[in-house]
């Protein structure tokens, strides 16, 4: 029997590659806004983080999202998504 293949992604906060299923998502859709993906199915360009605040406080010094979606992320979705990734950790 042949093991089946775990996909990995990478953390923009941390650097750590980590089954997909542990990583939440963040997606920019077709009209430009940036969204947290908690399914992982919605249609866009996505960019994977550890579900934790830590994580998404380095992604925003090291400017990861920016990086991932080519362009400069306002503010206010940085605190959207601090609120949702708060959310998220309480469940």
């Amino acid at each position: 029997m042949t093991n089946k293949k775990i996909p990995m992604r990478q953390c923009i906060g941390c650097g750590e590659m980590k089954a997909k299923k542990e990583m939440t998502r963040i997606i920019k859709n077709a009209e430009g806004a940036i969204l947290l993906d908690a399914t992982g199915r919605m249609n866009g360009r996505g960019a994977y983080i550890c579900p934790n605040s830590s994580c998404l406080e380095k992604a925003i010094k090291s400017r990861g999202l920016e990086r991932s979606f080519k362009m400069p992320i306002p503010k206010e979705v940085y605190e959207m998504l601090a609120k949702e990734m708060g959310e998220l950790e309480t469940r």
